[in-house]
């Protein structure tokens, strides 16, 4: 179908039009958290992988046809969300047909996030990936996984996966919050150190998405 075209596009030929996507979202959760975090990891990949991603972020809701036109798909928020029964399919068959979608818990979406992906996948749940896995050893390496970027609750971060069919097809970064670590420097303030370690995982991400 279309999207896997664009997705064998990007491997081919890093195509200079590839979007990501930010998901607007119901319920009343700031879906629009973290407005330079990817642009800021679109210039690192950019930089950094050599890859020709857009600039231009695109903004879509899981109810929508256009939500097939983005290999990635950014989810964040401090809030509720709330997907409906049509909205959850529709993820569901992007997810399925060969979509990617990346959560960043920016403190408080998690019991929202883990009621509505079972929405999604109702007969899967989240695992957590081991150490091992490929997605922690792309161009950077992480051999202990997710790094610490905020305290929030100060427990060990968790990189959290949603497994169909033997394919990673959700990723969610849990006491972690790498989108925070992607924003301009002068919004959180982290350190130079905290926000390369977050992009640097980002960049991972994005290699392990594009090349799964």
């Amino acid at each position: 179908m279309y999207f896997l075209l664009i997705l064998l596009a990007f491997n081919q030929t890093h195509a200079q039009d590839i979007q990501l996507a930010l998901l607007k979202y119901s319920g009343g959760g700031d879906w629009y958290a973290n407005p330079t975090s990817l642009p800021n990891l679109i210039k690192f990949c950019n930089q950094n992988l050599k890859t020709n991603l857009s600039s231009e972020i695109a903004t879509v809701e899981a109810g929508s046809i256009d939500l097939f036109n983005y290999p990635f798909v950014h989810v964040t928020g401090h809030g509720n969300i709330i997907f409906s029964p049509g909205e959850a399919e529709n993820l569901r068959k992007y997810l399925i047909a060969g979509g990617f979608l990346h959560i960043s818990d920016n403190y408080g979406l998690d019991e929202y996030i883990r009621r509505e992906m079972k929405k999604v996948f109702p007969g899967i749940d989240f695992v957590e990936l081991p150490f091992n896995h490929p997605i922690y050893h792309q161009h950077y390496n992480f051999p202990d996984g997710l790094p610490k970027i905020h305290k929030h609750d100060d427990k060990d971060p968790q990189g959290l996966g949603i497994i169909y069919e033997g394919r990673l097809v959700c990723f969610y970064d849990y006491e972690c919050d790498l989108g925070d670590g992607w924003e301009a420097a002068d919004v959180h303030h982290d350190s130079p150190e905290k926000r390369r370690e977050a992009l640097k995982m980002g960049a991972n991400i994005i290699q392990f998405v594009f090349e799964q």
